[in-house]
């Protein structure tokens, strides 16, 4: 097991240096000049001159790349060309509220999405498993934007006043705030603890959880419940769908009539030797569900008001902020590697057929 992660690791190199390359590439053939995006109206010839100069933007491409990658060496993502900051910290700050978000919603689409399979597989060809395909077909073709202003119209608006009102955006209400982990605990820390614990705390459901403010925890459940549903629909069809067909296939193995023959009670037949045998395309499809989770959320952290790494990521590209698009992009790169590394292992654990080795 040891020598397959250090394999994987390794290979991933290559993959994440491809990667730095292309991008790095691709931000520079965007038309439009960083220092014009950044100062406006403000930029003469002499000031965007000095600005290039400055951030080393002057250089050819070939020689920005190089002190790029010498940068990466050194773990130095670089500042923001717009806002001055290290990219470390705004990804601290912002990458946080991605990943619960993206959690939120894949808890989502499995907590329904599996379900919804298991029981159009066992009553398939039936008027349920019409239904329940007509609910997955019609999830995967629901747009995010649409379906989140359609949330927001029905909870926040048609639902004010009533126990089914939700906010409609935000993390938080107003007023309402939840202290850094070091600061509830009494701890004085700095360097890189103080970020790990900073990373921790902008996860406000975690940080509630961990303090045990109840009420923190209580009100930023209520305002993730919209986004983590309207981002999770497409995922949680496309499990359902997936889970369906994986789970049919099993079912009419010979194994699955053995286990009937002995006089198991047919639950026991479903989920522990059919569910987990047809759990590995489903382990598959959940990995690059969450990898796109992560990567596409830009659209509903606009409409539900979430300052995450999509809304960040859009600016930066439409402000020619390139070290922020770079670092953002190497990172995203990098949970992609960590979640399909995790999906391999967990093909040993779901079937010991399979061998890492």
């Amino acid at each position: 097991m040891t020598g397959y992660i250090i394999r994987r690791l390794l290979l991933a190199i290559p993959v994440l240096l491809g990667i730095v390359l292309v991008v790095f590439t691709l931000v520079r053939l965007i038309p439009g000049d960083p220092c014009r995006a950044a100062l406006g109206e403000r930029a003469t010839d002499e000031i965007c001159d000095a600005y290039l100069a400055r951030r080393g933007l002057d250089q050819p491409i070939p020689a920005q790349f190089v002190r790029y990658l010498g940068e990466l060496v050194r773990f130095d993502l670089g500042d923001s060309f717009r806002q001055g900051r290290p990219v470390t910290e705004m990804l601290v700050e912002k990458l946080p509220v991605t990943i619960e978000l993206s959690l939120a919603a894949l808890t989502f689409a499995l907590l329904v999405g599996i379900p919804l399979g298991i029981v159009s597989a066992y009553w398939h060809n039936s008027s349920l498993d019409v239904g329940t395909m007509i609910i997955a077909n019609v999830g995967v073709s629901m747009p995010v934007f649409w379906l989140g202003l359609m949330l927001q119209y029905v909870f926040a608006v048609l639902a004010k006043d009533t126990p089914l009102a939700l906010p409609p955006s935000g993390r938080l209400t107003a007023g309402l705030t939840i202290a850094p982990l070091y600061v509830t605990w009494g701890w004085e820390v700095d360097g890189f603890v103080k970020g790990v614990l900073d990373f921790v705390s902008n996860m406000h459901l975690i940080t509630a959880l961990l303090t045990l403010n109840w009420e923190a925890l209580r009100d930023a459940g209520r305002h993730l419940l919209l986004p983590a549903i309207a981002l999770g629909t497409i995922p949680m069809s496309i499990i359902a769908r997936m889970t369906r067909s994986s789970l049919l296939e099993v079912m009419g193995l010979d194994y699955i009539r053995t286990a009937r023959a002995k006089g198991l009670r047919e639950w026991a037949v479903i989920m522990r030797h059919g569910l987990r045998n047809a759990m590995l395309p489903v382990a598959t499809v959940i990995g690059l569900q969450f990898g796109i989770l992560l990567a596409g959320a830009v659209l509903t952290e606009t409409i539900f008001g979430l300052s995450g790494i999509g809304r960040t990521l859009y600016d930066a590209i439409t402000g020619r902020d390139y070290r922020v698009v770079e670092g953002f992009t190497l990172v995203i790169a990098l949970l992609f590697v960590a979640i399909n590394l995790l999906v391999d292992l967990s093909y040993a654990y779901l079937d010991p057929r399979v061998r890492l080795d």
